[in-house]
């Protein structure tokens, strides 16, 4: 990889959305509506590679965009508060998957993080709706992140999401860029 060129992806702007694969998109897009209180946008599919034409290089449509050979997928889009968007698949084939998220410190770990005005009180509303939620909260009084507050919970398939709280964070005074709020 050449790391040379500093300057960043050409024309970039922001992250338009992050995506998780889910088991199954009815009850996910349920949770993410009803519980976590997102926007149903759209969806698409089926897609399936078996009814799909082949690349000129042999390979099934799925395979050469998404790096899934022999796949059956279906996606909604939510939007969830003013500046993300979730993108939801889920995948009926390849039947040889794996079901079960990769934890934290796997590789592909992953979490999103929702910023809440109460962390306290978000806490209670997804204990209400029978969300799992990891022990804390952790708050964070010294260094970068001071004036941070954190829990962590499961979605309904084990995917690990974040509630955060804070107004300022101690790095901002010193940061070279302005954070979105």
């Amino acid at each position: 990889m050449n790391t040379s060129d500093k300057s960043g992806l050409p024309g970039l702007l922001h992250v338009d959305h992050v995506a998780l694969t889910v088991p199954d998109l009815d009850t996910a897009v349920a949770f993410y509506t009803d519980v976590i209180g997102g926007v149903e946008l759209y969806r698409l599919g089926p897609f399936d590679a078996r009814e799909m034409p082949r690349m000129p290089d042999g390979k099934d449509w799925c395979e050469a965009h998404v790096n899934v050979a022999d796949a059956r997928l279906m996606i909604a889009m939510l939007q969830i508060g003013p500046t993300i968007m979730l993108e939801l698949f889920q995948y009926d084939r390849p039947t040889t998957r794996n079901t079960t998220p990769p934890r934290n410190c796997d590789l592909g770990g992953h979490h999103i993080a929702f910023k809440v005005t109460n962390l306290a009180a978000a806490v209670e509303y997804l204990e209400k709706h029978d969300v799992r939620v990891m022990s804390g909260p952790i708050q964070m009084d010294e260094g970068p992140c001071a004036g941070l507050q954190v829990r962590y919970f499961l979605d309904p398939w084990g995917n690990q999401l974040e509630l955060v709280q804070y107004e300022r964070q101690a790095f901002e005074a010193t940061s070279p860029v302005s954070i979105y709020r």
